[in-house]
């Protein structure tokens, strides 16, 4: 189970920050802490898991249990991926 908690880390990271270091300074944690998790697929730590919650709670859901629920504002980050460049083209329709 730690290797999908660290794979949907990494894509959190990668969608809403510029990189590890922009991410680890965001939630409070140590760089090469970042780094270790999900080089080595290491389980993270509650308190980790809920700081990323904290700074980003519309993936709460899918971090948790790989489910969304866009009705209620919690996605994925590949949805949010897909909001953001529909939104670039000018086609989101909200």
């Amino acid at each position: 189970m730690s290797s999908k908690l660290t794979e949907k880390i990494r894509q959190i990271r990668e969608v809403e920050t510029s990189g590890r270091a922009e991410f680890s300074q965001l939630i409070g944690i140590p760089k090469k802490t970042l780094e270790n998790i999900e080089l080595t697929g290491r389980a993270p730590k509650g308190e980790m898991l809920e700081a990323i919650c904290q700074q980003w709670p519309k993936y709460t859901l899918w971090l948790m249990t790989g489910r969304t629920d866009e009705e209620c504002g919690q996605v994925s980050p590949e949805l949010e991926r897909a909001r953001r460049t529909l939104k670039k083209t000018g086609t989101d329709t909200d």
